[in-house]
């Protein structure tokens, strides 16, 4: 079956998140986007994980439901449809090893309360987890990786958006060259990495190291509005193992859904302080420094892959899956009628096109852009078909800025 899942998102107890992270929010926006799996987020969480276990039920495939279903007349129905939910989290570790400061988010996946509630047993030995919904351990990314698989031989343990200078496993800032590096012996149990709203499977491609590994992509929302932003597209059947074995295999895992990557906060590099945004080029004539203050630059995503890469950036590998570069619907319809994304406008417009033929993503893929004109959008049909040819102007994103992009005319 083919179908969309956003696995790593976050919970309201997370710094910097909605308080309309709740259980429910999410289920009404997977529908509305189209995602039939989500991660839960943060299970590592004390008063989540236990709202979790209140809220939602085992289905027998190593997934979840609402145990009880909410406000569905705000569900259009052509978008109504089973959500199912998979319990993960992700986690932050900062430690020494080689002489340098590390600092590694991973994403861990596992097809049960029972084995989520082992880990935090252990993991609560280590650090407070009830800090933030994404906790911070002083714990080797590697020592993670083996505490996850010694409670859960099933587990998935993924690192998290893992080009991201600061947090992440080839960041330019904390992070590291290899896979090998990072987890030593245990490399074998790391069949993904999350390329990240910065990267995309080209940029990924560009690394020989990388052949063996999926390449996944999740929103990491921080509100309901914001998932499937990335995603990873599967054609399996929905459950826990048929996901996970997908993943590890590639066999199933059908493509993702992709940010622009120079939309992206950290696509460029630069010095957010002084408004200083250089392409990797540029960072190399001013010897890594800001030409304003003369302090050293953030390194951003691209730069990092031309400094690990060993193909051109026109490389693709045999068999490679597609992917699908999109601009939410909401930025679309902002863009054309200069109304805002959160004004009573817009989300008309947004509600009556996914009335009209179903859900986010049906809309910006699938539909004829004959039937959204036909329906009186002439002019947002022209808008996602730039989009879907590539036709956008971008300023990109550096240093936590994020980019800023145009739909030029079909």
């Amino acid at each position: 079956m083919h179908f969309f899942a956003d696995l790593h998102i976050h919970s309201r107890y997370s710094r910097a998140t909605s308080t309309d992270m709740s259980i429910e929010a999410l289920w009404k926006w997977a529908q509305l986007k189209g995602v039939s799996v989500v991660g839960t987020g943060d299970f590592t969480h004390p008063r989540w994980f236990s709202e979790l276990n209140e809220k939602l039920i085992p289905v027998g495939n190593g997934l979840f439901q609402l145990k009880e279903v909410p406000f569905t007349d705000q569900i259009p129905e052509l978008c109504k449809a089973e959500v199912f939910f998979m319990p993960t989290a992700e986690i932050s570790c900062v430690y020494s090893k080689r002489g340098k400061t590390r600092k590694i988010h991973a994403i861990v996946l596992v097809p049960e309360f029972k084995s989520a509630k082992r880990i935090n047993t252990v993991l609560t030995k280590i650090g407070n987890l009830s800090a933030d919904g994404r906790p911070t351990l002083g714990l080797d990314a590697k020592g993670l990786l083996r505490i996850v698989l010694d409670e859960e031989p099933d587990a998935l343990f993924i690192p998290a958006h893992a080009w991201t200078p600061h947090y992440s496993l080839f960041g330019s800032a904390s992070g590291f060259d290899s896979i090998e590096e990072c987890f030593e012996e245990l490399t074998p149990y790391i069949y993904a990495i999350e390329t990240g709203l910065s990267s995309d499977p080209p940029m990924n491609w560009r690394l020989s190291l990388l052949d063996h590994i999926a390449l996944v992509s999740n929103s990491d929302a921080h509100s309901p509005k914001k998932i499937a932003r990335e995603a990873t597209i599967f054609d399996t059947k929905i459950d826990y193992r048929s996901i996970a074995e997908a993943i590890k295999t590639r066999v199933g895992l059908k493509g993702t859904v992709e940010f622009y990557p120079e939309e992206g906060k950290y696509y460029f590099d630069g010095h957010r302080r002084c408004g200083v945004c250089l392409s990797p080029e540029e960072t190399y004539k001013n010897r890594g420094l800001c030409p304003v203050c003369g302090k050293k630059v953030t390194i951003g995503v691209l730069n990092r892959v031309e400094q690990l890469a060993d193909r051109k950036s026109d490389y693709t590998p045999k068999g490679a899956a597609p992917y699908y570069s999109l601009i939410p619907l909401a930025e679309i319809i902002a863009g054309v009628f200069g109304a805002g994304v959160n004004t009573k406008r817009g989300q008309a417009i947004y509600y009556d096109l996914l009335q009209r033929f179903g859900n986010e993503l049906k809309v910006l893929t699938d539909t004829p852009l004959a039937h959204i004109s036909e329906a009186g959008y002439l002019e947002v049909a022209n808008a996602i078909a730039s989009m879907r040819m590539g036709r956008v102007e971008i300023m990109p994103g550096f240093d936590g800025q994020d980019g800023k992009i145009r739909l030029l005319g079909p």
